[in-house]
C-alpha cells in the first residue's frame, strides 16, 4: 500500500519544500480507512475526552494495510499528527489511540504505551496481521 502521490509532490520534494497541506491531502486520499478512524478519535477528544480508542479490527486485509501505512510511517504519522494537533499510539493490528500533546504525561497515555499493555492486548487471532 503506498501513497498516490501527484506529480505536483513529486516535484516539490525533487525541489525540497513540500507543502504540509498537500502531503496532509495526499494521506488523506490515499489512506481514506485509516484517515476516518483518526478523525473519528479526534471528534471524540474535541468532545472532552482524555484520549479516544479505536479497538474495531478492519473490515478487510486493504483497510488493515492503510493503518499499518499510516501508523508504520514516520513522516505520514508524523504528518498526521501535525494536521490533527494530536498524539497517536498504536498496538498490535488495529489497535489506535489519540492524546492530546498535553496529556503525555497522563497515566492514561504511560499505560497505553507500556511493555505491560502490549502485552496484555495480544491475542492468537492477531499473530498474522
Amino acid at each position: 500500500m503506498s501513497l498516490n502521490v501527484s506529480e505536483k509532490l513529486v516535484q516539490q520534494a525533487a525541489e525540497g519544500t513540500v507543502e504540509e497541506q498537500a502531503f496532509a491531502e495526499t494521506i488523506r486520499q490515499s489512506l481514506p480507512y485509516a484517515w476516518g478512524i483518526v478523525e473519528t478519535l479526534v471528534q471524540q477528544l474535541q468532545a472532552g475526552k482524555e484520549w479516544a480508542d479505536h479497538a474495531v479490527p478492519p473490515p478487510d486485509e486493504q483497510a488493515r494495510g492503510q493503518l499499518l501505512r499510516m501508523v508504520g510511517g514516520d513522516a505520514i504519522r508524523g504528518a498526521v499528527e501535525q494536521h490533527f494537533d494530536i498524539k497517536l499510539a498504536f498496538q498490535n493490528c488495529h489497535r489506535l489511540a489519540a492524546f492530546q500533546y498535553d496529556a503525555l504525561d497522563s497515566a492514561a497515555y504511560r499505560d497505553f504505551i507500556s511493555v505491560r499493555s502490549q502485552i496484555l492486548n495480544q491475542s492468537p487471532e492477531l499473530k498474522d496481521c
